[in-house]
Order: structure tokens, then C-alpha cells, then sequence
């Protein structure tokens, strides 16, 4: 198996992974999620970053993987991170792995009340995971498997809405764009719109965004626009398990940024493909809901019981599935109490 490291390099990589090994990870984004769910509406979304990174760490310690962070570094205003390079899970697993993970996306909205806050992790064969760099944000289209090879990224705006809509046997006009509501998008919500289409618009939110473009028949027929490189890439590995269309630019929107990406000699102008992004179909992917949004419902609180929700993307099965467990809140409060003291 022949994996991409960093931007394009190539490597040998080899995998030991067993499918069922998602429903291991599924508990780690679970307890990230369960750490940040008293955090929800506090106004201050660190605390509840710093306590779901915690727990995740703590639980991922006790997963037959053995991982390096491929993504890591928060940058201003975000929830903590783990560190690039940082070795999590048990080094002498045989499956040695890629993990990108974000304990809170979505920090603003944790601390808001808002809708979509999830605990995401995804994690591909060592070597198989394109390192950004210093990279923090990627232009991106992201469309159904129908979609697949039929979009040159270079296009306008208007051309790839035509192709889209020809792919999914649809009429521009019954066509749903996911972007993100930021200033940056002004240009692209008119071509949109001139175009003939709807543009669905989110004030945060790219992993959900992205994975809901991804399925077919779900509202959203593509996600286009700039968002942040590190839930590109967990995005990018959830759609090729899921067999959709992932095309990444790395699109630096600040000055030290530019700086960074253009010493690293980083091209500005080159579009990755999805198999550059994430080199092998052997992924795993987990979502859980903090607050509800999109695909999954947020953490619920009963007096005997917690309620999670989260969805799993298996690519060596191309399973999606959405699990909902019902955990018994003193099994669950003594779990939480553990994970501290080895914190």
C-alpha cells in the first residue's frame, strides 16, 4: 500500500487494521463529547475543549492503535489540540496509524448552545494522511460518489454547477450548495445564485457540511468555499470511505499564514484530488454529537442515563452507520472520574 506524506511524497505503509476497530474509536469520540456536554451555552468553549481532549486522550489510550497526530496545534480562539507528531493509543499495536482529531469542532458553537458542535477523530494506515503543514485553511468541492472524476476544480463556478447537476440527474435549479456564511464567500454565494442554484448557508461547520454533501440524497448536493485545512483532511478521510468527490487547494487567508505556506514551498495554485488528501480506503471515521445539528443529535442528559449519537464511516467495509447508545450515568460518572486522575 503506497501512502502521501507530506503534500504528495510517497511512502510504503502497510496495515494491520480490523474493521471492528471503529467501534473502538466510536467510544473515544463518545467520551470527548460526553467531557464537553456540561460545557454546552458556558459562554467559554476552552474549558469544555480542554476537558473533551482529556477524556478522548484518555480513552484512545486504551485502543489497540498505535498513532501519530498528523493533525495538531490549535490556532487562536480554538479549543486545545494535541500536538503534531504527539504518539497516542499503545506503540505496540500492530496497527500502526494516522489520527487527526478535534475533541470540540465547533468551539464557538459549544460555548453558544448552537447546533452542529461535534467530537470528531479520523484515522488512516501510517503514511496514508497528507500533513498540511502550516496550513490552516483549503479551498474545497465535495460532492456525492455521482459526482465522482466528472468536476475539474479550475472550472467556474457556474460550469462545475452544470456538471453536478448532469451527474445527480438534476436541474441546476433543484441543486443545494453548502457554504460557509463568512465575507470571504461573497463572490462565491453570487456565482451561485446567478447560476441558478440554492446556497445553504452556515455560520461554522465543515466536517458536518462536508459529510452531508458526501451522501446522496441528503439536501445538500456539494460543498464549495474555504474552511480550515485540519477539518478538511478528518473530512476528507470520512468521503473516501464514503466513495464521494473531495478536491482540496490550499488557500492561506492570512498574512503569516502566506508566509508560512509560501517558505514551505507550498503550491497556492495545485488542486489535490482525494486519494492525494488520504492515500488508502483502509479509514475510519467517527462524529458525535455534542449539540445536535445536521447528521447527529447532541449529548442528552436523563437521570439515569446519557443519550450519544454518532455516526461511523468504515472505508475498508464502506459502512456509514449511525449508532445511538443510551450509558448509564454512574458507570458513566465513574469512568469520567477515572479519566481525570490520568490526566
Amino acid at each position: 500500500m503506497r501512502g502521501r506524506f507530506p503534500l504528495g511524497g510517497v511512502v510504503e505503509t502497510s496495515s494491520g487494521a480490523n474493521p471492528e476497530l471503529i467501534y473502538s474509536l466510536r467510544r473515544v469520540s463518545e467520551s470527548a463529547a460526553l467531557a464537553a456536554f456540561d460545557w454546552i451555552g458556558r459562554g467559554d468553549g476552552m474549558d469544555g475543549g480542554r476537558a473533551a481532549l482529556d477524556a478522548m486522550l484518555a480513552a484512545l489510550a486504551e485502543v489497540d492503535i498505535d498513532a501519530v497526530v498528523v493533525i495538531g496545534e490549535a490556532g487562536k480562539g480554538e479549543a486545545p489540540q494535541p500536538s503534531r507528531g504527539e504518539r497516542l493509543g499503545r506503540p505496540e499495536s500492530t496497527f500502526k496509524a494516522d489520527i487527526a482529531m478535534d475533541p470540540v469542532e465547533g468551539t464557538s458553537y459549544l460555548a453558544r448552545g448552537q447546533t452542529n458542535a461535534l467530537a470528531v477523530l479520523a484515522v488512516a494506515p501510517r503514511g496514508a494522511m497528507m500533513n498540511p503543514a502550516p496550513a490552516f485553511y483549503m479551498e474545497k468541492f465535495v460532492a456525492p460518489p455521482a459526482a465522482r472524476g466528472k468536476i475539474d476544480p479550475h472550472w467556474t463556478t457556474g460550469r462545475k454547477l452544470r456538471i453536478l447537476a448532469e451527474a445527480l440527474n438534476k436541474e441546476v435549479s433543484q441543486l443545494t450548495i453548502y457554504v460557509l456564511e463568512k465575507p470571504r464567500h461573497r463572490e462565491l454565494i453570487d456565482d451561485i445564485n446567478r447560476a441558478g442554484a440554492r446556497v445553504a448557508l452556515y455560520p461554522a461547520g465543515d466536517v458536518a457540511g462536508a459529510l452531508v454533501a458526501a451522501i446522496p440524497g441528503s439536501g445538500i448536493d456539494a460543498l464549495m468555499g474555504t474552511g480550515g485545512t485540519p477539518e478538511g483532511i478528518m473530512s476528507a478521510c470520512a468521503v473516501r470511505g464514503l466513495g464521494g468527490e473531495f478536491l482540496a487547494r490550499i488557500d492561506p487567508q492570512l498574512h503569516t499564514e502566506t508566509k508560512a505556506v509560501r517558505d514551505a514551498g507550498i503550491s497556492t495554485s495545485r488542486w489535490y484530488t482525494r486519494d492525494e488528501l488520504i492515500a488508502s480506503d483502509d479509514v475510519f471515521f467517527c462524529a458525535t454529537g455534542i449539540t445536535t445539528g445536521l447528521m447527529v443529535e447532541g449529548v442528552e442528559r436523563t437521570r439515569t442515563h446519557y443519550k450519544v449519537q454518532t455516526m461511523m464511516v468504515t472505508g475498508a467495509t464502506g459502512e456509514r452507520q449511525i449508532i445511538t447508545s443510551h450509558l448509564p450515568l454512574e458507570r458513566m460518572s465513574r469512568a469520567q472520574s477515572a479519566a481525570r486522575d490520568v490526566a
